[in-house]
């Protein structure tokens, strides 16, 4: 093994040209950690939420950043009996906890770490983790979604949207979500029942006519803005509202006294059991990330300006890194 690898720095907090490509050192491994040969990783909007420094008190320069990994294992600490070398894996490093998953070779703490789905790619492993986490624990432990209910889920196209629709069905649920005109088909075939589109429609009129006025059991914000606010408008009495988004500017909820509504903000805690769990629906078929996009690790800055600027492409799902190749696969422009 070198003891030298590529890897993509944040030297200073800024727009999309601040990383560099540099050769740096491999980590060494713990007695409970394992070193991972990283195939792909994918981008989350938290990865340039961290680059332009919104959380540059969590995150000291210079830094690898990058939040999900699929690869394989090349060594393991003297205290890993789950897994061996060369087991295909899939995770999320911990966030704010050291280094992340923009660099070749990445060391981990083993109970962190899952089993790749075998029935995916490296990039569309990568493209479940930080994601996938996240919806599992939104819909079933945080809103405890349950067959029949009926859930919301904002922007269906995104990185989010598109495992929460499938996850909901998976669960059972009713699943009405927004989109523009254009993507209905697309979100249609994930497994949404109903498509509000936002750019005309609105949404809060939508729900009630699409329930016959009884609303929604759950709200799943992924887009921010007043979502919030308007979510006991279109919430079933005893509905939950689950929101990943950080609120920009505070918020009057008044009306979700009325609905004796439970409000839920999630910043996802990593751990195998959610990627198992995840796992079990991606080999039954169940659930399948969407890559919308694939850059290689010397272009990364290009690949947050595409995440960043998502709404000027026509991109579905997630923007991946094939970090061990070098393909291409880019979303056409639309404006």
């Amino acid at each position: 093994m070198t003891d030298q690898m590529k890897a993509v720095v944040l030297a200073r907090f800024g727009g999309a040209d601040v990383f560099e490509l540099r050769d740096v050192a491999v980590p060494t491994v713990g007695p409970r950690q394992v070193r991972v040969r990283v195939h792909a990783t994918a981008l989350n909007p938290l990865d340039y939420q961290v680059r332009r420094g919104d959380y540059a008190d969590y995150v000291p320069l210079p830094a690898i950043t990058g939040h999900d990994i699929s690869g394989v294992i090349e060594e393991v600490g003297s205290n890993v009996s789950e897994f061996g070398v060369g087991d295909e894996v899939y995770y999320t490093p911990q966030i704010f906890g050291g280094p992340g998953s923009y660099a070749e070779q990445h060391v981990a703490d083993v109970d962190l770490v899952g089993r790749k789905p075998k029935n995916l790619t490296h990039l569309e492993a990568a493209s479940l983790t930080l994601v996938g986490g996240t919806v599992w624990e939104a819909l079933v432990t945080r809103a405890q979604l349950t067959v029949g209910e009926t859930i919301l889920i904002h922007g269906g196209t995104g990185g989010v949207g598109t495992i929460a629709i499938q996850v909901a069905k998976a669960m059972g649920a009713r699943v009405i979500t927004t989109a523009k005109a254009g993507d209905h088909e697309f979100v249609r075939s994930l497994g949404a029942d109903e498509v509000i589109d936002y750019t005309s429609t609105d949404y809060v009129d939508a729900v009630s006519e699409l329930t016959g006025g009884q609303g929604v059991d759950v709200v799943f914000d992924t887009i921010g803005g007043d979502a919030l606010t308007r979510g006991p408008l279109i919430l079933a009495d005893f509905g939950r509202v689950v929101s990943i988004v950080d609120i920009a500017q505070p918020q009057n909820l008044i009306e979700a006294w009325g609905k004796n509504a439970a409000y839920h903000f999630v910043f996802t805690r990593q751990n195998r059991g959610k990627l198992d769990a995840l796992t079990a629906l991606v080999e039954r078929g169940l659930v399948k990330p969407v890559v919308g996009a694939v850059l290689p690790l010397a272009r990364m800055g290009e690949a947050h300006e595409l995440l960043e600027n998502r709404r000027s492409y026509a991109l579905y799902g997630k923007v991946a890194i094939d970090v061990a190749g070098d393909t291409v696969a880019l979303p056409a422009r639309i404006s």
